[in-house]
């Protein structure tokens, strides 16, 4: 079956097609991975986009129950140079074409994936469709000019409802703009309990949920898409210890008076240096984002950089002066890519604890009391 991918500047790529048959568009990106397609099919973060894997064989381990980081795959498609249609694993339970069948997602390989990442590099991401069909090069160019770019995406991606993964430590509220399992995975490995809430919940129905802190997770898109989600961390910031991940570390950064800005081609793979600014350690982490916190923002913010990256010296990571309160832009919960950032998590709980200790909470008889005392007087009136 033959696919073919056409770019907005007009370049044309064609190829073998496998998993579904069809025509998609979207925003074509590339990822250096050399391992975790699964995980980066399953990232929610790829949500609309046509994903490129610039290692150049795809679906030689197969796919298996247990390493997906959502329910169900949203990229729009999967560009290789070659698929590995019989894969050789003993974790292997389906093919990659198998996968991409199921939710209908369609695969090109066979083509020039360094060309394909050397255009993206330079001119920058753009829109591109991919298809099986055999329509005309015209007809193809005026469908992909006629079709813009998702807006919606967390809206897509976020939880539609409440939901909680019981444990006894902390109670943490994790807002799902599009969150990878693995957050949910570090936090409930710690002991956590945590409740998992809809990207539009309000911050008063966050307060009701008695959290001890807020984990604010990452997600795709522009994260001035989201504007009531920034109206809701500038409301709960300093009442609870937060911490962000990858969209919520943009998220928080507008909160906070910050601005962000889109990268040329952004940082989509897991082998991103990192430097920790305090320690002057450098850190090898997992990343999946196109936009970014725009330096000249953080002047005149409570905001203090605490990681760069330094590949291009973009920020990479925030915490707050005066509240407990600190975001990264790439992922500690990594999968795919390295684990070295995995301290984070901890280092989130130990500033809940600290907050707990700088600031006790009153006897729950008394806040019953005085909530009962206020009942009254209005009843009253």
């Amino acid at each position: 079956m033959q696919a073919r991918l056409l770019l907005e500047d007009g370049t044309l790529f064609t190829g073998l097609g496998f998993g579904a048959e069809g025509a998609s568009t979207g925003e074509v990106v590339f990822n250096t991975g050399i391992t975790g397609y699964q995980e980066v099919l399953s990232d929610p973060s790829y949500c609309g986009q046509i994903v490129t894997m610039t290692f150049p064989l795809i679906g030689n381990y197969g796919i298996n129950r247990d390493d997906f980081e959502s329910i169900r795959p949203y990229i729009h498609g999967f560009v290789v140079r070659r698929h590995e249609p019989v894969p050789s694993n003993w974790r292997a339970q389906y093919t990659l074409d198998s996968l991409l069948k199921e939710y209908g997602i369609i695969g090109i390989s066979d083509i020039d994936t360094r060309m394909l990442t050397r255009i993206l590099r330079r001119h920058g991401t753009m829109k591109g469709i991919l298809t099986t069909g055999t329509e005309r090069v015209e007809e193809l160019r005026e469908r992909l000019n006629a079709s813009s770019l998702l807006r919606d995406q967390v809206a897509r991606t976020s939880t539609k409802q409440v939901f909680s993964s019981p444990g006894k430590g902390e109670r943490i509220v994790l807002i799902d703009y599009g969150a990878k399992s693995g957050i949910l995975r570090e936090l409930t490995q710690r002991g956590c309990d945590v409740v998992v809430v809809p990207h539009d919940t309000t911050a008063d129905e966050i307060r009701r949920l008695h959290p001890d802190g807020i984990q604010l997770s990452n997600g795709p898109g522009d994260p001035k898409d989201v504007p009531h989600a920034v109206e809701t961390v500038r409301q709960l910031l300093g009442e609870y210890p937060l911490f962000g991940i990858c969209l919520g570390h943009q998220i928080f950064a507008l909160a906070c008076g910050a601005d962000t800005e889109k990268l040329k081609f952004g940082h989509r793979g897991g082998n991103h240096p990192v430097k920790e600014l305090e320690s002057g350690r450098c850190y090898i982490t997992s990343q999946n984002h196109g936009y970014t916190v725009k330096e000249e923002s953080i002047r005149g913010t409570e905001l203090t950089v605490t990681h760069i990256n330094n590949n291009d010296k973009t920020i990479e990571g925030l915490k707050h002066n005066r509240y407990p309160a600190y975001t990264v832009q790439y992922h500690p919960e990594a999968a795919p890519g390295p684990f070295d950032s995995g301290y984070l998590f901890d280092r989130f709980l130990e500033m809940i604890r600290e907050h707990k200790r700088n600031n006790p909470e009153r006897p729950r008889q008394a806040q019953l009391a005085e909530t009962l005392r206020g009942e009254l007087q209005y009843a009253q009136k």
